[in-house]
């Protein structure tokens, strides 16, 4: 089986029970290491307008980036229940606007099991700065 990283693993188990998930009842947590070394928290929160809901890697993230962070190293995700799950495509995307193409995801459940990943490989054909910087 895969190793995730013991600090982001204790990380994202302190705070999986805090997650809001009352419609789905999936409890996610992640933490990201950004590349100062910090590691920073999120869960998911649903709503009842399920199209506000907001994943737990972006919470993490936004907290990164309200500290005042700009890249993102590594990302573990935390389920609660069945097989570890990569990141949604909205967290993809968010990931790749301060990660790069080696930032390595694990996902891993409270069931067991544990997946790694560098972001190239979920998200190989990313839209990023470049596109909106492009001469015409």
């Amino acid at each position: 089986m895969q190793e995730v990283p013991q600090d982001l693993l204790e990380a994202a188990l302190s705070i999986i029970k805090n997650a809001y998930a009352p419609y789905s009842g999936y409890r996610v947590a992640a933490a990201v290491r950004a590349s100062s070394g910090r590691v920073y928290r999120g869960v998911n929160v649903e709503n009842s307008s399920y199209g506000l809901t907001v994943c737990a890697e972006r919470v993490a993230i936004f907290n990164a980036v309200t500290e005042g962070e700009r890249s993102i190293k590594e990302v573990l995700v935390l389920v609660e229940r069945g097989p570890p799950a990569p990141p949604c495509g909205a967290c993809l995307q968010v990931i790749s606007e301060f990660g790069d193409d080696n930032t390595v995801i694990y996902s891993a459940s409270l069931e067991g099991g544990v997946m790694k990943w560098r972001l190239k490989d979920l998200l190989p054909f990313r839209f990023g700065a470049s596109y909106l910087r492009a001469q015409k």
